[in-house]
């Protein structure tokens, strides 16, 4: 048996509380072992170990989960994309499982680029989140590639560009027709930012 299996029987014998949280802490870590023996012995579970396990990207604990219908499997296309877990979210995607918006703005988010252009290209959804959280996160190449591919943008893109600090982000959106209104100044990261924006036409935030 796993040594990690044998301490948490030990602590159970000696009896150590438990609850989800051990099932969760098992799958994020990978401990597919633990978590069986966990769950053969009544330990409870809930969504957050298919999350954690698709996040983590770690597949055996997943195809397990399917087999023992773990809950909340159907929703961890959006943890794959967090997690930069490309061939997590494609066994996702191969198994049924849906995906909306919030997988390509996860992506954009964290930066995955590779998990956003496998994502669209195979035809799942996006909104203005996704240019959001690209300039949330300073990512210009990525959202200069999706807005290039026709994702929406609103005036948050400039206001979370320049919340952020990141005025190259924040020109390119402005140079390629990016709406703005003035809590891009309110919200300016320091000085600078809302002076170029004041000078470039941004309305005032009163």
């Amino acid at each position: 048996m796993d040594a990690h299996v044998e301490i948490l029987k030990w602590a159970r014998e000696y009896g150590c509380p438990w609850d989800a949280r051990t099932c969760t802490e098992a799958s994020r870590s990978g401990h597919l072992e633990i978590l069986k023996w966990a769950r053969e012995n009544g330990c409870t579970w809930n969504r957050f170990i298919c999350e954690v396990a698709a996040e983590g990207g770690h597949l055996k604990i997943l195809k397990w989960a399917r087999a023992t219908e773990a809950p909340g499997i159907e929703w961890t296309c959006t943890a794959a994309a967090r997690g930069g877990r490309l061939e997590v979210l494609k066994w996702c995607r191969e198994s049924g499982y849906a995906w909306n918006e919030n997988t390509c703005s996860s992506a954009a988010l964290n930066g995955h680029f590779d998990i956003l252009k496998w994502a669209h290209e195979n035809g799942c959804p996006w909104n203005a989140d996704t240019c959001l959280f690209a300039a949330l996160s300073g990512h210009l190449e990525i959202l200069k590639w999706a807005h290039e591919n026709g994702c929406p943008w609103d005036e948050r893109t400039c206001l979370y560009a320049s919340k952020r600090g990141h005025i190259d982000v924040l020109k390119w959106a402005r140079e390629n027709g990016c709406p703005w209104d003035g809590r891009t100044i309110s919200h300016a990261h320091n000085s600078d930012i809302a002076k170029w924006a004041r000078e470039n036409g941004c309305p005032e935030p009163w």
